[in-house]
């Protein structure tokens, strides 16, 4: 069951490790920066849901219950009441097939499924009210599915990673130069068009092979820019939102003790290669609030622990341990301007640091569920950016 908690921040002061509820910050321009908690929503259930969409406008939240041999949609107010629930997965004649994204709210009163039989428009009450196919079979192979994880608008057509190129495996040397990390979704024709190649300058061209996951993009728009994470790549890559999609300059992320896999010189399918998608870090999440990017990672395995990961080890061992590495080593929220200084990093505590979304200029996130206790609720947080001017 998911929690949503606001805001329980450390911060970071120079041994980063000293804890406090409110996050602050100064930067050059004397200006004092607090994350405050602004609104929450709170929906009695009990199960284990995954949220795929907020709507602000429509004080809407879209969730589904994963099951093997089912998925439940529900929509939800803001008063926490479930309005609706149903399917459309299996044998339905109105079914989206296999989902390969999150469902996406679509307009007042309807939500979005990208799935293998098409775009498929649904309204609140489940009934189908549009179906494109899609103009080419899209690749099934890969899905993220979860808030944070989703579809990101631009104007009528929407962004989505590309998982895999369909011709060029990734374990040939010359993927990285081929493969486009991100595809358009055109809804209304049903095309899926690649656009954007790893720039000239990224890791990704070095020559070097990567587990198959490595480069998964994060990604945001605001205005006329695409702003682009290209997975272990602590580098904001920033795109023109019209064709040709042409690079326009690059922010590198100084994240402080950030410990990511460089690549290797020969492709390999032993353990301690792709192993390395567990071990290595990751940006999860990027945003932009105003003038701040906010982006969620993960900071990588120090070498010892790196090491330690691949000895072979009894089931309790490796439990024992893999918990003491989710302790170790959480997931983390960095803040920089639009320059590129790091205003401050820290752990978001009981919050999913990757959940972030923006909504209608808010930004939402999600609880950390409790692993102890059964719960029979979950909720969901508007997190704020509040500046002061100093005196």
């Amino acid at each position: 069951m998911k929690y949503f908690i606001l805001l329980s921040f450390i911060l970071i002061s120079c041994d980063l490790r000293k804890r406090n509820t409110e996050l602050t910050a100064f930067h050059q321009s004397n200006e004092k920066i607090t994350f405050v908690k602004l609104d929450s929503v709170k929906i009695d259930y009990l199960g284990n849901p995954t949220v795929h969409d907020i709507d602000p406008i429509s004080k809407r939240i879209l969730f589904m219950e994963h099951k093997e041999t089912s998925q439940i949609i529900s929509i939800a107010d803001f008063d926490g009441s479930i309005l609706t629930s149903f399917s459309k997965w299996g044998d339905v004649p109105d079914s989206y097939g296999n989902l390969i994204a999150p469902l996406k709210f679509h307009g007042s009163n309807s939500f979005l499924a990208y799935g293998s039989k098409g775009f498929l428009t649904y309204n609140f009450e489940g009934k189908l009210q549009n179906l494109v196919k899609h103009s080419e079979s899209p690749n099934q192979g890969f899905s993220r599915i979860g808030l944070g994880l989703g579809l990101e608008e631009t104007e009528d057509q929407y962004l989505y990673f590309n998982p895999s190129s369909q011709t060029i495996p990734n374990s040939e040397s010359r993927f990285h130069e081929k493969h486009c990390p991100l595809i358009l979704l055109n809804p209304k024709t049903g095309d899926n068009e690649p656009i954007i190649s790893f720039p000239e300058t990224s890791i990704f061209r070095n020559g070097k092979y990567f587990f198959s996951s490595a480069w998964e993009p994060s990604y945001t728009v605001s205005g006329n820019l695409i702003y682009i994470v290209f997975g272990v790549e602590p580098t904001i890559y920033i795109f023109q939102n019209t064709k040709p999609h042409s690079l326009v300059s690059k922010i590198p992320l100084d994240l402080p003790d950030y410990r990511y896999y460089k690549g290797s010189d020969t492709y390999s399918d032993d353990v301690r290669f792709f192993g390395h998608s567990k071990t290595s870090g990751k940006i999860r999440n990027i945003n932009k609030l105003d003038k701040y990017f906010i982006i969620a990672y993960f900071p990588g395995y120090e070498r010892l622990d790196i090491e330690e990961a691949f000895i072979s080890k009894s089931p309790e061992e490796a439990r024992l341990f893999w918990d003491r590495m989710r302790e170790k080593y959480p997931h983390r929220i960095a803040i920089f301007d639009t320059n590129g200084d790091r205003l401050n990093d820290f752990e978001p505590k009981g919050l999913i640091a990757s959940s972030m979304v923006l909504r209608s200029g808010e930004l939402w996130m999600m609880e950390k569920p409790n692993e102890e206790i059964e719960q029979d609720y979950f909720r969901l947080f508007r997190v704020g950016l509040k500046v002061e001017h100093k005196n």
